[in-house]
């Protein structure tokens, strides 16, 4: 019998698949987006050794409310309202400006849940290593330093949440631009 924590797993990536089956990343080879969701687990699982199948799940659907029509409801029905909770807790309101919203990112930090603020951290581990990697292509060396910036202060606000993942983002931000 499979475990259904991994049933739940595989589910959050299949559903995230379909979501994000028409977006593609910013960078020059417009990325499949749903590469982005399945290295945040990856990084979980294994850079954090992090097994908490919410969290997994919860990075795998974490931009369906934000960036799809996905509704936090429509995750609650499939998910639970565990994951739904988490995917709740790191998703920007996109109704308001980009300057506000990266700014209640910073404010909010400190007060999300525990399994929230390792999603927070593996997404923004994810993204230093692609801005650096494969930046998006319109983005100048200041915006990809402002981006660096950025996400360290989003980051000292998670706190002590992994040491081993802190490591990993210690390591990605050494490679500001």
């Amino acid at each position: 019998m499979i475990d259904q924590s991994i049933n739940q797993i595989l589910r959050a990536a299949a559903f995230a698949a379909h979501k994000h089956r028409d977006q593609r990343r910013k960078d020059e080879a417009a990325s499949p987006y749903i590469n982005h969701p399945i290295t945040l687990a990856n990084i979980l699982s294994n850079e954090g050794s992090i097994s908490d199948a919410v969290v997994l799940a919860a990075a795998l659907l974490h931009d369906t409310i934000e960036d799809t029509e996905t509704t936090r409801r429509e995750l609650e029905q499939h998910f639970g309202a565990e994951v739904a909770a988490v995917v709740g807790e790191v998703t920007d309101d996109k109704s308001l400006p980009k300057a506000d919203r990266k700014s209640l990112q910073v404010e909010h930090a400190p007060h999300i849940s525990h399994r929230a603020k390792l999603v927070k951290l593996v997404d923004k581990i994810a993204n230093l290593r692609d801005v650096h990697a494969s930046p998006p292509i319109d983005w100048s060396l200041e915006r990809r330093r402002e981006y660096f910036d950025w996400a360290k202060q989003v980051v000292e606000g998670l706190g002590e949440v992994s040491p081993a993942l802190r490591a990993r983002f210690d390591e990605a931000y050494a490679r500001r631009p």
